[in-house]
């Protein structure tokens, strides 16, 4: 059991690292609602090493449900606390409605602005590093189809960064550290191997709302399939940042890619990263071709052919 937890927390960290969302020693911003995804969030930074401050935003948007959400995530943090390096837990109660209303817009949009308003203050107060949400492949790959089933170009089909600044403002940066991993694999790990409970949101079947109703098309298509998808996204991240002469892991992949494209090379996400841990001698084949890290830098070679 203990290698599955292992498992878990090493793809997150690996993640965590290899996009450059937080030092080992940071205090980080936790957004839990109760569900699955920000229980998991929480779960895994905390055990990460990180120190957790927690955020709970209660909408009242549906009436005891909500109430009943600030309860479950008041509960978890009694329950957890001898895990918890800090026992602290914030709540924001919202007029959601009223400010919908006052600034003429959607209910789900006022939300929004609410919620990443508070964090950016909260997580300034409390000298945060950076503020977490738990967006995971699956979102990630809502978020894709709903920019084409509304029309978009390439930075739509980037989808959601795994590191990007806080739409309302404020220095501190906005990560998702499930980006790397499925809806799913989140409820198997909480359900089957660290037995941690999570409630469920009732709105999340209204498919009036457009990202519901994407969601429940998304629910027909495979694990790889939502995986690619996400990937996907990944690789439009990379080419944006490589035309926009950004120097990011993204970019960086990206580069190697064109740069070999004509090897037809297979792994080259695994020789960028043989690249950056400084590997030397590690070698890659391609059907036609040697590549052989040397000095940092990648030198191809074609194979013999042997008759």
């Amino acid at each position: 059991m203990q290698t599955k937890v292992q498992k878990m927390l090493r793809r997150v960290q690996k993640y965590i690292r290899d996009n450059q969302l937080l030092q080992p020693s940071d205090r980080v911003l936790v957004c839990v609602s109760g569900g699955a995804d920000s229980m998991a969030l929480w779960d895994v930074l905390q055990r990460g090493g990180y120190e957790c401050i927690i955020a709970h935003c209660n909408f009242h948007l549906r009436g005891e449900e909500s109430d009943r959400d600030e309860a479950f995530v008041r509960g978890s943090l009694m329950v957890r606390g001898e895990r918890l390096k800090a026992g602290e837990i914030y709540v924001k109660d919202f007029d959601t409605r009223g400010y919908a209303a006052e600034k003429g817009i959607s209910i789900e949009m006022a939300a929004r602005e609410l919620r990443y308003q508070w964090f950016a203050e909260l997580a300034e107060e409390h000298n945060c590093q950076a503020i977490a949400v738990a967006h995971h492949q699956n979102d990630q790959a809502e978020t894709v189809l709903l920019n084409l089933k509304r029309g978009t170009g390439l930075r739509g089909l980037c989808g959601m960064r795994s590191k990007s600044p806080n739409p309302m403002g404020g220095t501190i940066p906005i990560i998702r550290p499930l980006l790397c991993t499925t809806r799913d694999y989140i409820e198997h790990y909480l359900r089957d191997i660290r037995h941690i409970p999570w409630i469920n949101d009732s709105t999340n079947g209204d498919t009036t709302i457009a990202r519901n109703d994407v969601r429940k098309q998304l629910s027909t298509y495979s694990k790889s399939e939502i995986q690619h998808i996400a990937t996907t996204a990944e690789h439009m991240q990379g080419y944006v940042d490589w035309l926009e002469k950004q120097e990011t892991p993204a970019a960086g992949k990206v580069q190697l890619f064109e740069e070999l494209r004509e090897y037809h090379f297979p792994e080259v996400e695994k020789m960028y990263d043989a690249i950056q841990k400084g590997e030397g001698g590690k070698t890659f084949y391609s059907p036609t071709h040697k590549a052989v890290i040397k000095k940092g830098k990648v030198e191809v070679e074609r194979l013999e052919v042997r008759g």
